[in-house]
This record gives C-alpha cells, sequence and structure tokens, in this order.
C-alpha cells in the first residue's frame, strides 16, 4: 500500500482496479489517469512488477507520491475492502460501455494484458460486463488506454 494512502473506498468518487496487471509502463498511466479524474488505483496480485521506490522512478512515475494507490493479495481480498459497484471490462462482454450508467463510488475493473479478466469474474455479473467496440483486424486495447476510456466516460456523465 502507499504509504501516504489514508482513505478509505468511501474516499473516492471512482475506483480503478487492475486484476494482476503485468507491465509497468501501462500501470504507470493507468495511475496517471486515476490522479487526473480523482480516482483510487488498486491492484490485485500477483503483479508482473516491482513496486519499489527505484522501480517506480525507472518508470516514470514520480508522481505516484500524489496518486492513492493499494495491493491487495487475491480477488477475494479485494472484494471485502471494496464493497462497491463493480464493472468489469472484456471484449467478451455483450453490452457496450457507453450503455452503462456510471455512479459516484464504482470500481472499474481490467484484467490483465495478456490474459484479460478470468472467466469466473466475467461470469459473476454478467450484467456489469462491458466492452469497447473495436474493428477488426484489433483483438484488443492497450491496458491504459482502455483505463483512460472508461475512467472519462464516467467523469463525462457526472459533468454533463
Amino acid at each position: 500500500m502507499n504509504p501516504a494512502a489514508t482513505t478509505s473506498a468511501g474516499d473516492h468518487r471512482l475506483h480503478i482496479v487492475l486484476h494482476q496487471p503485468e507491465i509497468p509502463q501501462n500501470t504507470g498511466n493507468a495511475g496517471r489517469t486515476c490522479l487526473a479524474v480523482g480516482a483510487k488505483l488498486w491492484m490485485v496480485r500477483p503483479l508482473g512488477f516491482q513496486l519499489n521506490e527505484k522501480a517506480l522512478r525507472r518508470a516514470g512515475l514520480d508522481y505516484w507520491i500524489d496518486l492513492d494507490w493499494e495491493v491487495v493479495d487475491s480477488w477475494e481480498i479485494l472484494v471485502n475492502r471494496l464493497p462497491v459497484r463493480k464493472w468489469y471490462f472484456s471484449k467478451y462482454a455483450e453490452r457496450v460501455y457507453t450503455t452503462a450508467v456510471f455512479e459516484p463510488g464504482d470500481a472499474l475493473v481490467f484484467g490483465s494484458e495478456t490474459s484479460g479478466l478470468p472467466k469466473s469474474i466475467r461470469d459473476a455479473c454478467p450484467e456489469q460486463a462491458l466492452r469497447i467496440p473495436m474493428e477488426p483486424p484489433a483483438r484488443s486495447l492497450n491496458l491504459a488506454t482502455s483505463v483512460a476510456i472508461a475512467g472519462y466516460e464516467a467523469v463525462r456523465q457526472w459533468t454533463t
């Protein structure tokens, strides 16, 4: 956990959850988006990188001192620590993300870069599963890009 982070789940208007992220630069860019939209970043282990000061500095994540972030050891722990409505982003979802009505306090959940969200998580609440449309031959979007698209859609809904 970020030593400077002292907020609870209810202190943020948005939560971004990265389930087992693998690439530090993607996580860094997602963190920058969280900072810009006032979201807390949650990461579910295992992570594909270290979160020590040297690794963060090497990835250019010097603004992380201002970011509220937390790492949890498992999905089950996250569910208990973050008892809010969750939206699950997956290319396998039928519902397009722009049809969702995001509310302050919601969590946007994203899977790892190589395998996405586990089927067990996606299938637990299919009505909360969302996709970002893509034209072929694109198979997927970059994790950080997906976080930015979804995070700014939530903010757009609250500011228009």
